[in-house]
């Protein structure tokens, strides 16, 4: 794809990435309204793809937008995506507005949703030397919303918590920033779901906590069990956070990277631990593995007009 520019889906229609446009009254732009997915293509195979679009569909029921495509032509228009821009390694960002509508909060003035697929070659968020070394985070003086409000369970476009949560860990100087919710338990990362070991045991922060039902969280959970390790849901405070043997992120483009400070505090000895590194090491092999998502020369492609 050197010196060409990529393909950009928009309502069934390709445009070079220079031309992808919406309008400036759409919802998504105003007010935040929609919801998106961040997903993974590895060596050909969109990884956990049927998962991504399930929470993506689980999201449009909440915030109550319908879209005249199904789960299956949402994943067949993914992967035709990727095909347009001849990639097998790749950042796939799947975008759903509300649609153009008027300026003020009504949704009734939203006829039409709006449906945008990026699929670009991309880098981990952290690379091969954070996975080896670990990543340090800080405490965030934000607070993730209550579940019975804005709720971090729906993938949304308004991010500016995590932004400005982001802000706290580059003044800081650390690398990620650590979220706790309305009660003071300990939630996320602000852009990541996070996981400490104690004793062996794996333990990863609850629903309640407002946190997002991450796709790579579920997959590294699964995976955790099927490698003989305990995984417990449950609430975690932030000195049971500063004190455990080991902690760790996943999310779609950081993978699973180890923690190794929070907060100025060293986790154990400040170094990735061994449960840790063997999650890393299992994780990366199964990317690898066409039975973990869909195989992009098999799926069907979905005829759309393309604009050169």
């Amino acid at each position: 794809m050197a010196g060409k520019e990529p393909f950009v889906y928009i309502d069934g229609e390709y445009h070079p990435k220079g031309e992808a446009k919406i309008s400036v009254y759409d919802h998504g732009l105003l007010y935040g309204d929609g919801v998106f997915e961040g997903i993974r293509a590895y060596n050909g195979t969109v990884f956990r793809l049927r998962e991504h679009v399930e929470r993506l569909f689980e999201g449009l029921r909440v915030i109550r937008v319908n879209i005249p495509l199904t789960k299956e032509q949402v994943m067949n228009a993914i992967v035709e995506t990727l095909r347009r821009n001849n990639l097998s390694d790749a950042y796939i960002r799947l975008v759903i507005t509300r649609g153009r509508g008027n300026l003020g909060l009504d949704p009734r003035s939203c006829p039409k949703p709006s449906i945008i697929i990026m699929t670009e070659p991309v880098l981990p968020a952290h690379g091969k030397e954070a996975r080896e070394k670990g990543v340090t985070a800080v405490i965030s003086s934000l607070r993730r919303d209550m579940v019975d409000g804005t709720s971090h369970e729906v993938k949304s476009l308004n991010y500016i918590q995590s932004v400005l949560s982001k802000f706290q860990a580059i003044d800081s100087g650390a690398d990620e920033v650590v979220m706790l919710d309305h009660r003071g338990m300990v939630s996320e990362f602000h852009g990541s779901n996070l996981f400490i070991v104690k004793q062996g045991i794996i333990h990863t922060p609850t629903s309640a906590a407002g946190i997002l039902h991450g796709v790579t969280r579920a997959r590294v959970m699964k995976l955790a069990e099927e490698l003989g390790y305990e995984v417990r849901e449950r609430d975690i405070t932030p000195y049971e956070l500063m004190t455990a043997d080991e902690a760790f992120l996943t999310g779609t483009m950081a993978e699973v990277v180890p923690v190794v400070k929070i907060h100025g505090v060293l986790i154990a000895e400040g170094k990735p631990g061994p449960v840790t590194k063997e999650i890393i090491r299992a994780f990366q092999r199964i990317i690898q593995d066409p039975k973990e998502g869909v195989p992009i020369r098999e799926a069907i492609s979905i005829p759309a007009k393309t604009r050169n």
